[in-house]
């Protein structure tokens, strides 16, 4: 077993244009005061980092650790906006479209070009930081299918996971060479959103050893998934850890789907740590005793708290549950200190 690493904040929720918020220095600066040690940097804002120096130069990732607040390094570099583009349907083409560079909007094929370069940029950024871990979406062809009504046709969700993996193959290798893993947030309007859609991806790019999932518990409680199960089930294959709550309270008027409605009035919906339904308990217990040693990140969404008190708040619920691995077994204290003869006696085999 191994001790996790943590409280570590993802800044994708918190950065924009108010100081502390406005830029590197700053925002990490304003994250160690609230007690984090590290901080999980999405690279589509170049307020927080420069992707193209960042892929290419070291000189330019040991300046701006250097520019960190006090104590912080990169947990890991997101890619999450740029995965989303690596794949998307056309019934999501203008909405999306505001998440890509301004010189491929309304070109789709050279909008998926520039993603698929943009989340390359990631991980080459990612291996001269010396990290070993890239969070991403995977995009999505066949989520407008996900409720089959009409029935969908034969072969549709087989074509658009064959098209997903063709493209994510030549990343997933890309990441090989840079010896950092592609962890997946198992997240609903991706494709890949559930265990089972996770393992019709990895049967079409051949179990591929760097396409690994980034486990988020609320989205399996939204979802109705039991997310202690899939710690069992998935634990090799989890590179990444996002300490999210929810609550999932249903009614007689509305379910999983929420009705249309915004996230306040949603029978699920998203909260701070330690304010929803998770047993963050069993989490950290399970993951520890598999031997994660990542790093536990406070990825703020709430309907009803305010994003600062979230964060500090979330720094000390890591530091609550994070547990520090026992260097021997809690009986040693009673050891016999027998030996091979001792225990073939103690079984009668030697009368």
């Amino acid at each position: 077993m191994k001790t996790m690493k943590g409280p570590g904040l993802f800044l994708a929720q918190f950065v924009g244009g108010e100081p502390p918020f406005d830029s590197w220095p700053a925002i990490t600066g304003w994250a160690a005061e609230c007690g984090y040690l590290g901080v999980q940097v999405p690279t589509g804002d170049a307020r927080l980092l420069d992707l193209d120096l960042a892929a290419s130069s070291t000189t330019y990732c040991d300046d701006l650790m250097a520019q960190a607040g006090p104590g912080i390094v990169i947990t890991e570099l997101s890619s999450h906006i740029q995965g989303q583009l690596v794949a998307v349907h056309p019934a999501y083409d203008e909405a999306f479209d505001a998440f890509a560079a301004p010189q491929v909007r309304g070109n789709p094929a050279a909008r998926t070009e520039w993603a698929v370069d943009q989340v390359k940029k990631t991980l080459s950024a990612s291996r001269n930081l010396g990290l070993t871990s890239m969070a991403t979406f995977s995009g999505s062809l066949a989520w407008p299918y996900i409720y089959p009504w009409p029935q969908r046709p034969p072969g549709l969700i087989e074509t658009a996971f064959d098209e997903l993996a063709r493209r994510w193959r030549p990343i997933l290798d890309h990441a090989e060479d840079c010896d950092v893993d592609v962890c997946f947030e198992i997240h609903p309007g991706e494709d890949l959103h559930d265990g089972v859609s996770f393992e019709m991806f990895l049967d079409r790019v051949n179990q591929h050893p760097r396409a690994r999932m980034l486990y988020d518990p609320s989205h399996y409680v939204l979802q109705g998934l039991d997310y202690l199960a899939n710690l069992d089930i998935y634990g090799d294959r989890i590179g990444m850890f996002h300490v999210k709550d929810a609550e999932f309270n249903p009614t007689g008027r509305q379910g999983v789907y929420g009705g249309f409605q915004p996230w306040v009035d949603r029978a699920g919906r998203f909260r701070s740590p330690g304010d929803g339904q998770v047993d963050f308990g069993a989490i950290f217990s399970k993951l520890t005793a598999q031997g994660f040693d990542g790093w536990a990140v406070v990825e703020w969404e709430c309907a009803l708290k305010h994003p600062e008190d979230g964060a500090r708040e979330g720094a000390q619920f890591v530091k609550d549950h994070i547990i520090r691995v026992t260097p021997h077994a809690f009986d040693d204290f009673a050891a016999a200190g027998t030996d091979a003869q001792a225990n073939r006696r103690m079984l009668g085999l030697d009368r």
